[in-house]
């Protein structure tokens, strides 16, 4: 559609001011064109609302007022509302955002496989499941690219650590890439025309993945006809000829020396030395030019932006609200009675902590953020008296000088595993804390402790080094469950925690993630029973971190090379198979209604291909309203090769009033029973005997049937 117009402007452009096109010249804008009227690429982290501005040149904040910005729900609590309709709405926040500050590319989402609960960035990214991330990234970029910017999906691929993330070499065999590591990434260009994409920082069979022939080329622009846009991370470039070969075509970094990036004047000379042909630049110009008219960037009829609106900040709630996460509830203890409620004791550091500026490239300057503290208090009204208890101690961050952490970042080769330092002084605050909020625990009739992590163990450039709460959390949940028994515990982070220490003696547990501008609001709102809870967990919550299969079966973090030994056995795939037992599984969530489950219907037609209707119904079998996510489940009870005990296939998310029943209908295809064959390069499913299952979790089944395949397919 814009070929023509791509090549009369290619045939202008001069060696120079290709080269600008496609390098950073500023740290987050690629160098305009202005005798053509082409404009600079303006980009923006990140997947939790639009970042704060830099000077052009230096990482020095600019500091002004215009660059306060609505906060996003992160990336997991998207993925645990399991509810694609709200993916596309929190797209259209963060692209309307995104175009109201006059950017043109957004580097989110981040969709990389949660493989290690350890991982610092596991809160960016969605799921275990491939198939549950596709199914929340699809829509999610669809509502970004609405705005006319562009969704930038990341990092492809395989980078599931901080540790040694510039250096480490990923050692994956091909189904365990087609299966578990590709599939999103392929929806992401393949469904949803991502208009751009960003490489990772490490190592894929010997090449950095920004400069991977492998994966740029081979995999994305031949094996997925991908024409869209990809961009270096900041600073994953690192030799002039592998990354001009490659699929990539711009280069960005951290450095202000923007001339002697190696796709700056380094290329440059290499071409007139006639070491790279100027060919392959064009190519790279060719997808830009592309990319911006899809943006409209050189019409005047592009989409008008919004930031701060009513509107976005209703959606971003909606997503709080269906995000939180019932994890146990014994004897009804929530909600809580509102009109019983004289006096509620609430402890913990993170009922009041502000998480919007912290985590890495993900930290923003938010409009404003309510805490759980100020969302309770809010809710409540001043007729309830809420008594405030830190009840563990957070050291502060020692501000040892101005230069931005981004700065720095390619220096660290060895990136650090969070560790704590605790000293005497620290030791004492921690004493005084804690026995502070025992002493009120004591009594109070109503307690509830928000712990957790934060963002010093959630973040970009570190890994933590075990799954345990930090600041010494377990002791403080325990002692105070010790005086006041029905004591509410709900923990805040991006990834698992270990409980336990006290998990058997809470009696209601909830999980709240980082939750936006308004996560305090909705937490409040499904304590206290305004809103009834429906968040199911994207990832399975083991009981240590031994138990996963990165540590069990592979490497984590590794060395100079990790190996992926446990192959496509990530997350349920392995519990459910080798039989270990998690904290809470894959998909759990309760709800203060109960579903119930009847009449599995399986239709199955076979042509040139599959097509398999699950009919079912589920009802409403409690008092009140609520929001059910059915689960379809495939296994395959007879396959010639290891197989999985299941696999997400479907799901479907319905709400019902008290006594309601609805008929749902589910259909499949041949992938949802394929494998990836090796020695064929290709997808497959074989003939034979498969198991459906039907449920609330993926240990939680409720419906069963098996169905035949009478042929084999190939795809």
């Amino acid at each position: 559609m814009f070929e023509t117009e791509i090549e009369k402007l290619l045939e202008q452009l001069t060696l120079d001011e290709k080269i600008s096109m496609i390098h950073g010249n500023g740290l987050f804008r690629t160098g305009a064109v202005e005798r053509l009227g082409i404009p600079s690429l303006k980009l923006s982290d990140g997947p939790m609302g639009v970042r704060f501005e830099f000077e052009d040149d230096c990482w020095r904040v600019i500091g002004h007022s215009d660059d306060f910005v609505s906060y996003l729900p992160c990336n997991s609590a998207l993925a645990a509302t399991w509810n694609r309709d709200l993916a596309y709405k929190l797209g259209v926040v963060l692209g309307e955002e995104a175009r109201g500050r006059g950017k043109d590319v957004i580097l989110a989402p981040g969709i990389n496989i949660m493989r290690s609960p350890a991982c610092g960035r596991n809160f960016e990214y969605m799921s275990e499941d491939p198939y549950l991330t596709a199914k929340t990234a699809v829509p999610l970029i669809k509502g970004i690219q609405k705005s006319d910017v562009a969704a930038c999906v990341k990092h492809f691929a395989v980078n599931n650590q901080e540790t040694e993330r510039l250096w480490v070499e990923v050692l994956v065999d091909d189904r365990t890439l087609n299966e578990i590591y590709f599939p999103a990434f392929k929806a992401a260009v393949c469904e949803a025309d991502s208009y751009s994409l960003m490489g990772a920082y490490n190592l894929l069979r010997g090449e950095h993945c920004c400069q991977s022939k492998y994966l740029l080329n081979t995999i994305l622009k031949e094996e997925w006809k991908y024409d869209g846009c990809v961009i270096s991370d900041w600073g994953a470039v690192h030799n002039t000829k592998a990354a001009a070969e490659s699929g990539l075509d711009i280069e960005m970094s951290v450095a202000y020396n923007f001339d002697e990036y190696y796709m700056a004047e380094p290329l440059k000379e290499a071409i007139l030395k006639g070491e790279i042909e100027e060919k392959l630049i064009d190519e790279k110009v060719r997808r830009i030019l592309r990319m911006m008219h899809k943006l409209k960037m050189f019409g005047t009829s592009r989409c008008k932006g919004a930031f701060n609106t009513p509107e976005h900040r209703r959606d971003i709630l909606d997503v709080a609200r269906e995000s939180v996460v019932l994890l146990k509830n014994e004897d009804n203890r929530l909600p809580l009675q509102e009109s019983k409620l004289k006096k509620l004791l609430v402890i913990g550091d993170n009922a009041e902590r502000i998480h919007s500026n912290g985590g890495g490239s993900s930290e923003i300057k938010a409009l404003y953020e309510i805490s759980p503290l100020l969302g309770l208090k809010m809710k409540l009204g001043g007729n309830t008296e809420v008594i405030y208890a830190r009840g563990y101690y957070v050291e502060p961050k020692k501000d040892e000088n101005d230069i931005n952490w981004q700065e720095t970042s390619l220096e660290d080769v060895v990136q650090a595993r969070r560790t704590e330092t605790i000293d005497d002084q620290i030791k004492a605050k921690r004493r005084q804390h804690l026995e502070e909020a025992v002493a009120l625990a004591k009594v109070t009739d109503e307690v509830i402790i928000v712990g957790g992590l934060n963002h010093d163990y959630d973040s970009e450039g570190l890994d933590r080094k075990d799954m345990k709460l930090p600041y010494e959390q377990d002791t403080l949940i325990k002692e105070v469950l010790k005086v006041n028994p029905n004591t509410v515990v709900v923990m805040m982070a991006g990834s698992p925690v270990e409980m336990g220490e006290w998990i058997q003696a809470a009696k209601a547990v909830v999980w709240c993630w980082y939750g936006g501008m308004e996560g305090g609001t909705a937490l409040a709102e499904v304590l206290l029973g305004e809103v009834n809870p429906s968040g199911k967990l994207p990832m399975t919550f083991p009981k240590k971190l031994s138990d996963c299969s990165a540590y069990s079966l592979g490497e984590f973090p590794g060395g100079k090379t990790v190996s992926y030994s446990e192959g496509i056995y990530v997350g349920y795939r392995y519990y459910d198979t080798y039989k270990i037992e998690p904290e809470f599984c894959f998909g759990h969530g309760l709800s203060y209604t109960t579903f119930d489950y009847s009449n599995l219907c399986l239709e199955v037609e076979e042509t040139e291909d599959v097509k398999i209707s699950v009919n079912f119904e589920v009802t409403n079998n409690g008092s009140r309203g609520g929001q059910e996510t059915a689960q379809l489940y495939v296994a395959c009870t007879n396959s010639a090769i290891n197989r999985p005990a299941q696999e997400l296939k479907q799901y479907i998310k319905i709400a019902l009033e008290p006594g309601q029943k609805e008929k749902v209908t589910l259909v499949l295809d041949k992938t949802a029973f394929g494998y990836y064959n090796t020695d064929k390069k290709q997808f497959q499913t074989e003939a034979g005997i498969y198991e459906i299952r039907v449920g609330s979790s993926s240990r939680d089944i409720r419906l069963k049937g098996e169905i035949e395949l009478k042929q084999q397919y190939c795809y």
